[in-house]
């Protein structure tokens, strides 16, 4: 079972209860999908971005050849499909690179940041002249307008924005992953 950092997911748990809670708080804030109708009906729940900086669109746009998104992926991922679609009309619209990763430097990157692995995809924010600075943006697919204002919360914890500051204003992380099978990852060994 995965643990989630509290400072990234917030999940209302009681304060007292059985040893199970920790086990019901981690399936309530990761919802694996199979199908169209069960991505849909868990992107139904997630509540939109309404209100935006004043600032988005532009700095969005003078940003696209300063950062890239990265996100990973995994054959038979629906969510990574989802995501994938719309980090390209995001890409298009601002000017940015989108690109995709392998499980096995999206399972490191996790894991260099502190992060449980939770499944694809997950969608990353970093400058394009150095893959070591790099903000998690989504875990799981999500509405445009939320994955907007991620990757332009993630941009401006990049350029300077205290971290607590960004991370506070992020919209949740919805969690909406492909099941363990399709979000395995098999690292390989070297030499062999």
């Amino acid at each position: 079972m995965v643990s989630l950092p509290l400072a990234l997911l917030t999940v209302s748990t009681p304060a007292h209860g059985t040893g199970n809670d920790k086990a019901k708080a981690e399936r309530a804030a990761i919802h694996p999908v199979t199908t169209p109708r069960e991505l849909s009906a868990w992107l139904a729940r997630v509540p939109r971005t309404r209100e935006f900086p004043t600032d988005l669109d532009p700095t969005l746009r003078a940003e696209g050849g300063t950062f890239v998104v990265e996100m990973s992926s995994a054959p038979g991922c629906l969510p990574c499909g989802d995501l994938w679609a719309r980090l390209l009309r995001f890409g298009r619209s601002y000017g940015w690179q989108v690109r995709t990763i392998s499980s096995s430097d999206a399972l490191l990157r996790s894991g260099l940041l502190g992060l449980p692995w939770v499944g694809h995809p997950v969608l990353w924010v970093r400058p394009t002249n150095d893959p070591a600075r790099l903000v998690p943006a989504a875990i799981g697919t999500d509405h445009d307008e939320n994955l907007r204002r991620n990757i332009y919360l993630a941009t401006k914890m990049l350029t300077g924005v205290r971290p607590d500051i960004g991370l506070r204003a992020m919209s949740k992380y919805t969690g909406i992953v492909a099941p363990s099978a399709a979000a395995s990852t098999t690292p390989k060994r070297k030499g062999g």
